[in-house]
């Protein structure tokens, strides 16, 4: 894995602005940024980052099977209990999943380690299925990149898979999003240009002009019944909504489904590690309570929790990640060092949430940034990547988007 210094294409302005990338650059400062890329090989790929997403993946719908046999688990979760039954229900009607974008750590070499797992509503796909494509495509063309250069980029075409599987020829699928935020509609609009690809009709409302009829159904922005709906809205909000108590009743189908709640959580990172402890792909991590409870003499913790915890305790004691059940974009996340936080940041609404602690492993840094891998998973394989790196050892809300190559 290398970090190679490359032109930037003369036209990109002008390439961003016609296919509708208006947010290529944020706040006068640039999102995609191509003055250089990651260059990765075969093997680094297959093995370190393919198979083990994969697997990952796999590992996460073994934990949502016992996160939803268990209301104590729910709980700990933060699902409401008037919700269970929902999430339970979801899960044994076996309702399908489209996509979710694992965050890895990897710098080229060991074992992939999971920071965390988007699953209900991971965004930079715009850009990791389609933007980046084109960036390879121009870049061999003006002989930048060697003949032959390819890139881990099978998602769109993963994503017209999965929905050809799912549903049969002119199914209508509705897509909403909160209205005025440029990268999601870049995302549903990606999910919805699949979904049409697939056969599909593909229809858009904002969410706030979604409706509910006397009956209990969903309605669109011109009043037609939504028998399914990809939304990109997180699951732990919607339950939280007057709406949610139609939902049960409602006939919709819901993308990403109900028992993601259990999974775009990073609650399921400690139940994975205590499933799966010492997984090479894992990182120790624990509900926060625990870890206090572990650390005082008699203290309540269940025994197969304190085991798991003496087994990396001193790597919690070296250096630890305090962080939100739910957030997004990197916000309430502190990192811990021989005792004493020496980064964080801005937590905003999320710091009413109960807290998970996971061992830190840092992220490698490449002429002063710090890439995080996304993964991304259509289905149950893992079919692409795209990378965001940050100055901070936080990866947060400006993180810069860069694109990425395979050559051996």
């Amino acid at each position: 894995m290398q970090k190679i210094a490359l032109p930037v294409r003369p036209d990109l302005a002008a390439k961003a602005k016609d296919v509708g990338f208006t947010f290529a650059n944020m706040h006068g400062e640039p999102y995609w940024d191509e003055s250089s890329a990651y260059r990765f090989t075969l093997a680094q790929i297959e093995q370190d980052i393919e198979d083990p997403a994969t697997q990952l993946h796999a590992m996460t719908r073994e934990a949502v099977a016992a996160i939803v046999g268990s209301e104590r688990l729910m709980a700990r979760l933060g699902i409401p209990p008037e919700h269970f039954d929902l999430i339970a229900d979801s899960w044994a009607r076996n309702e399908p999943e489209i996509y979710g974008r694992m965050d890895l750590a990897y710098g080229g070499s060991g074992p992939a380690k999971l920071l965390e797992y988007n699953a209900d509503t991971p965004t930079s796909l715009y850009e990791s299925a389609a933007f980046q494509w084109q960036w390879l495509e121009d870049q061999i063309a003006a002989g930048h990149l060697p003949e032959g250069a390819d890139q881990f980029n099978g998602i769109h075409e993963a994503l017209v898979e999965r929905f050809r599987d799912l549903f049969a020829p002119d199914t209508d699928i509705h897509f909403t999003a909160i209205p005025g935020n440029p990268e999601d509609y870049a995302t549903v609009e990606s999910m919805a240009w699949a979904a049409r690809e697939a056969g599909m009709g593909a229809h858009y409302s904002d969410l706030d002009k979604i409706g509910a009829s006397e009956g209990g159904q969903f309605l669109d922005a011109e009043g037609r019944v939504i028998g399914t709906l990809f939304k990109l809205y997180p699951w732990e909000d919607l339950l939280a909504d007057d709406y949610a108590r139609h939902i049960a009743g409602s006939g919709c189908l819901f993308l990403e489904p109900a028992w993601k709640a259990v999974v775009s959580n990073k609650g399921l990172l400690p139940v994975l590690w205590q499933m799966f402890p010492g997984h090479p792909n894992l990182l120790p991590a624990f509900f926060a309570d625990d870890v206090a409870d572990a650390l005082v003499s008699g203290g309540r913790t269940a025994p197969d929790v304190a085991r798991a915890f003496d087994m990396a305790a001193a790597t919690l004691r070296r250096g630890h990640v305090v962080k939100p059940l739910f957030s997004r974009e990197g916000a309430g996340i502190s990192i811990v060092e021989a005792g004493e936080v020496s980064e964080s940041s801005p937590a905003g609404d999320y710091d009413r949430h109960p807290r998970i602690v996971q061992a830190y492993h840092a992220l490698p840094e490449f002429d002063g940034f710090r890439p995080v891998i996304g993964a991304w998973i259509a289905g149950h394989d893992c079919v692409g990547m795209g990378l965001r790196e940050d100055r901070s050892r936080i990866t947060q809300d400006l993180s810069r988007f860069k694109p990425h190559f395979i050559a051996d």
